[in-house]
Order: structure tokens, then sequence, then C-alpha cells
């Protein structure tokens, strides 16, 4: 676990810049430091903690915002089952703790070290999990206390870290050109229905499930081909 731990230290301190943002920016659409505290530490999904309390700021609708997040954190469903080797030989109770201390910077991590080393396995894991889930909770929940202590930060361009944390993600997972087309279809897609006045989270929901479908249609062309 120590290996795990020492090796995520410098994307958790990158995840604790824009934590601390998104902990600011909370308080400013009316989040409790406490409540952020315990989204951080019962969702820790950043992501969808960023885009629901986005919705929440934009509608103040309970639902909208929980959709939006949810429907950000269904590529956890493919993120659990590239885990299953790893998680083999653990009670369910155990599996269930290690899956909720995985997020995206530790399951990278784990997976891309893992591929040198196949000796890496779950200890890593957690040893890195328990690290991010530790630190996206502190700088968050710091974020909100001071954040509800401050004026309107927005107009200090603070939210543009929602966006730069975003871009950092999405250069993570980019695979290559084979990306390209799906990845253009999703973001047009989703765009152009925000554009048309299309609740976020709704938009977001549509977006992902076109760059599905022409991921799989893409796929499809590829192996009739061979």
């Amino acid at each position: 676990m120590k290996h795990g731990a020492i090796a995520i230290l410098p994307l958790a301190a990158g995840a604790a810049v824009y934590g601390f943002a998104f902990g600011l920016l909370a308080a400013q659409v009316g989040f409790p430091w406490w409540g952020v505290a315990l989204m951080s530490s019962l969702v820790h999904a950043g992501s969808s903690q960023i885009v629901a309390v986005e919705q929440f700021a934009d509608s103040a609708a309970v639902v909208g915002a929980a959709f939006a997040g949810a429907a950000l954190n269904l590529r956890y469903i493919g993120i659990i089952a590239s885990l299953t080797e790893v998680l083999s030989g653990l009670s369910l109770r155990a599996k269930l703790l290690v899956i909720h201390i995985t997020g995206d910077e530790n399951w990278a991590l784990t997976m891309s070290q893992r591929a040198k080393d196949p000796q890496i396995g779950v200890r890593f894991l957690i040893g890195s999990g328990l690290v991010m889930i530790t630190v996206w909770t502190i700088s968050t929940t710091l974020g909100a206390f001071v954040g509800s202590t401050l004026p309107n930060l927005e107009k200090f361009g603070l939210g543009f870290a929602f966006t730069a944390a975003f871009i950092a993600m999405a250069r993570g997972l980019w695979r290559g050109h084979a990306n390209l087309v799906p990845w253009i279809a999703s973001f047009a897609v989703t765009i152009g229905l925000v554009t048309l006045g299309i609740p976020k989270a709704y938009a977001i929901v549509a977006g992902a499930i076109s760059g599905l479908a022409v991921s799989h249609i893409l796929r499809d062309r590829r192996k009739r081909a061979l």
C-alpha cells in the first residue's frame, strides 16, 4: 500500500488544487462546508460532483443535479469491470470498500503500473485510493469553509478551474486518433443540445450515448473490413 500511496502523490497534489476551487464555488451556490465534506467522502467522484453542483447552481433542481452527476459516473461501470482480476479473492465487503475509494486517477495509475509489473495489484490500488479520497475530501472541505466567508468569486474566473480539470481528465483518457470521431460526435451533440436550451444533465447523457453509438458503428466497420 505504501508504494501506491507514494506514487499517487503528484496526481493528488493536482486534485487538491481543483478540489479547493470546487469547494470555494460550491459554497458560493449555497452548499455548507459540512455538506461538501459529506459529498466528497461519500460520493468521491470529482467530475460528477462538479457537474452536479453546476447543475444545482443553474436550476436549484436537486433531481437534475443528481441525474447529471449519475450520468457522468456511468464510466465507472467500465472502470470497475476492468478491475475484476485485481479484486479477485476479496470478500464482497472488501470489494465494495475498494471500489468506493477507486477514482479516475488511482485506477489509471494502477492499471498503467500493472501493465509494467503484473505483481501490482489491489494493495497498490488501496494505498493510492486512500490518499486520493483523503486529499480530495480535505481540499474540497477547506475550499468550502473558506468560500463561505468570501464574496462572490465567479468574477475572479475560478470557475475555469472546473473546465481545466475536465480538459486534464479528457487528455488522460485519450487513446489516439480512433477516439477522434466519437469524441467529436459526443461534443457536437452535447453542445448543440445545450445551445437549444436542453438541461445539461440530459445533454450529457445524449452526448455520451451518441459517442458510444458512433464508436460501436466504427468498430463494426473495422471488423468487417478485416
